[in-house]
């Protein structure tokens, strides 16, 4: 039985407030994904902090958030330069999520949910509405999925006879030292916590 929709959440947590922020997407979880999550929480939530200039982001070390993520960083910078803010960036260390107040929030929500029947994307936006953290309900959205976000279709396979023989070597110095990173699971690690502070340029 296949899913009619799979949903990728990221969450923002307003320190200060305690204002949860959820946005689920349809879309895979990557850089423009997390980005564009920023931008729509700030979009919302600006007229809630007049005055400020400056934004501590705490982040986890999710490799779609990583600093080294030149795509991550091209949109911060954007994201900083259209709307004059000055932007922190603070990475938990690995394996040291207890600190990190989002994980927790996670936790509520995973309990919350748990035995409920999520048959609909409407459904399990309204259900995590009723959720709270701190005693505040926290603000639901989702965001619909950008053309970038669609893979481009796969090319024409060439029948046996028409395909390529060469084949590429990589020389022994070149082959990488370090296993390939597995993936954790995006519900956990894609999430941002955020506190905003008043400060001049």
């Amino acid at each position: 039985m296949h899913p009619d929709a799979v949903l990728a959440p990221t969450g923002i947590l307003e320190v200060d407030g305690d204002q949860l922020n959820v946005v689920f997407g349809t879309s895979r979880d990557t850089s423009d994904f997390v980005a564009d999550c920023l931008e729509l929480w700030w979009a919302n939530r600006q007229a809630a902090h007049p005055g400020v200039r400056r934004l501590l982001i705490n982040l986890d070390n999710g490799p779609e958030i990583a600093s080294s993520r030149t795509q991550f960083m091209k949109r911060l910078v954007k994201f900083s330069d259209r709307h004059q803010l000055i932007l922190e960036l603070a990475y938990y260390p690995p394996y040291h999520s207890k600190y990190n107040l989002i994980e927790r929030c996670w936790g509520i929500l995973e309990n919350h949910w748990n035995g409920a029947l999520l048959t609909s994307v409407n459904t399990a936006l309204e259900w995590a509405k009723t959720m709270t953290w701190r005693g505040v309900a926290p603000i639901v959205h989702l965001l619909a999925p950008r053309l970038r976000d669609r893979r481009p279709p796969l090319a024409p396979r060439l029948p046996p006879h028409r395909r390529p023989s060469r084949t590429l070597r990589i020389p022994p110095e070149m082959e990488p030292r370090d296993p390939p990173r597995t993936r954790v699971d995006y519900f956990l690690r894609a999430a941002l916590t955020l506190r905003a502070s008043k400060g001049s340029a």
